[in-house]
């Protein structure tokens, strides 16, 4: 099971939904930088459960501890290790479905593959993993943000209600994440009904990078859009990923789709960003515009059909638990975390960034 993800800038999770704790360790971050505990925290807060009725009612506060690679307010370049102990978890409801296979979960598969999984909320699977994502995430935007890179993310679209408007100060003003606050209400709505039917929703996130300089990624393997790509589908969930214009490209001409090339302060930009800041692989210092498809919660009390592994015969399941209706909407800053981490890695690997020392 591979668990490392980066090829300078490396993280590596650890841990389960319902163990003890969950946790990552981040090797390759330059000396120098100022990281604080409360910095990870303030990031981890935007994910943590329990926030409004529209998100798991488990009472997790994600407390993070930082164990290692950070001295006197700075980190050394030694490996950045932090933990965030579990709290609230509540194991019984998965004894009495602990061989049946979940519909929309990584049950079968991991079963399949190992032989053995841990049957408490998923285990390994669970989205609770994305928190060590959003830790390493918060270290590598401070990085980021030395060279005045911003990365912010939004839910765009949820159950077909989409924003009409782009208003980043809206984003974290309502429970949805959305930048649109006319739309933001009407998708709680949406959420809430399915919560009550039992159901749950999917949705759209958008990711956006700015200030990001031309000449990040290599053209054939290592390409900006493969590793963002591999880092955004790596999340639980995510079904679908587009770059710029992304499928619309194909209900246009070349002559719609290509970006004519302009002088701008003395820059060579392009007039329009179809190609959502990469092309060839390769950024252009355009913003990079990326969107993620993510499924409804598989989690739902509405009775499925569903085989039991043991017996090898068919029975009904109804997934009981703290389960969010829309796990799109604790989306947005896993997929900033993610997109902050492939950034960061590309600029080491670019040299942009001192890989040893930053004061340097």
């Amino acid at each position: 099971m591979t668990n490392t993800f980066g090829t300078l800038f490396r993280i590596t999770t650890w841990g389960e939904s319902h163990g003890k704790a969950i946790g990552v360790v981040l090797d390759g971050c330059p000396a120098g930088l100022e990281i604080s505990e409360d910095e990870v925290q303030k990031e981890l807060d935007k994910r943590a459960p329990g926030q409004s009725e529209v998100m798991s009612s488990r009472k997790e506060s994600d407390k993070v501890e930082i164990l290692s690679g950070i001295f006197e307010g700075k980190t050394t370049g030694a490996p950045i290790s932090m933990v965030i102990y579990n709290k609230d978890t509540d194991s019984s409801k998965y004894e009495k479905i602990r061989h049946l296979l979940r519909p929309g979960h990584a049950d079968f598969t991991y079963q399949v593959k190992y032989g053995i999984r841990d049957y408490r909320g998923g285990g390994r699977s669970s989205a609770r993993e994305t928190a060590c994502r959003v830790a390493a995430g918060a270290v590598a935007k401070k990085l980021l943000k030395k060279e005045g890179i911003d990365i912010i993310a939004y839910v765009k679209e949820i159950a077909g209600i989409k924003a009409k408007k782009i208003s980043y100060n809206e984003i974290y003003k309502n429970s949805v994440r959305c930048p649109d606050k006319n739309a933001a209400k009407k998708m709680e709505q949406a959420i809430l009904k399915a919560k009550n039917e039992g159901d749950s929703v999917g949705g759209v996130c958008e990711i956006i990078a700015l200030n990001v300089p031309a000449g990040l990624g290599r053209p054939i393997y290592n390409k900006l859009e493969s590793d963002l790509g591999s880092a955004i589908l790596g999340i639980n969930a995510v079904k679908g990923i587009e770059f710029g214009s992304g499928f619309e490209l194909a209900r246009m001409k070349g002559s719609q789709s290509n970006d004519e090339f302009i002088i701008k302060n003395n820059k060579i930009l392009t007039k329009t960003n179809n190609h959502g800041g990469i092309l060839g692989g390769i950024s252009t210092g355009m913003p990079i515009v990326v969107r993620a498809v993510v499924k409804p919660a598989s989690s739902i009390l509405k009775k499925q059909r569903t085989i039991n592994y043991k017996t090898m015969k068919q029975e009904i399941i109804s997934v009981e638990g703290r389960h969010d209706p829309a796990t799109i909407v604790r989306f947005p800053v896993i997929a900033e975390a993610m997109t902050a981490i492939v950034l960061a890695d590309h600029m080491l690997m670019a040299g942009k960034i001192n890989p040893d020392n930053l004061t340097k």
